[in-house]
């Protein structure tokens, strides 16, 4: 598939191997993985960021390669079953953060056009992400500006 703002397509990547169940040496009680699932996001870390530290420092020792493999749950549905979902779904957080970057560049370098591209471009992918999630997980009378991005990521 084609990328959104070129004719590009995305270089090829390994595929993760076809498991239906957790390996044997990972035999950690699904209640502490949840557990943990919930801890990690209390201290303020992305469901990505949760999968990481579960594969490298595990529960209670043992690494956790594959949480829904290992729990029958998505990182994020352990986390909408026990409240602790994060305000913005984390691919809008992630391009606002971007989007807020950018536009700080922007005003330190008003002569920088490639930055300048990349934020319109930017802005263009949360105007569309906004449109999917509006009403769910955002706000139906939000709307993208920087100060709306300011304020929904909590950096004033």
């Amino acid at each position: 598939m084609a990328r959104m703002h070129t004719r590009r397509r995305g270089s090829s990547d390994s595929d993760k191997p076809a498991a239906d169940e957790p390996p044997e040496w990972s035999d950690v009680d699904e209640d502490a993985i949840e557990a943990r699932v919930v801890e990690l996001a209390e201290q303020g870390h992305s469901p990505s960021e949760i999968g990481l530290k579960l594969r490298d420092e595990g529960v209670q020792g043992t690494p956790i390669p594959d949480v829904s493999l290992a729990t029958g749950k998505k990182v994020t549905e352990i986390l909408e079953e026990n409240e602790a979902e994060p305000d913005l779904p984390e691919d809008l957080r992630n391009l606002l953060e971007r989007a807020v970057r950018l536009r700080d560049h922007m005003d330190e370098n008003p002569g920088d056009y490639q930055n300048k591209r990349a934020l319109q471009n930017t802005q263009s992918k949360i105007r569309r992400l906004v449109d999917y999630y509006r009403g769910d997980e955002v706000d139906e009378d939000f709307t993208y500006s920087y100060d709306n991005a300011v304020e929904a990521l909590g950096l004033e």
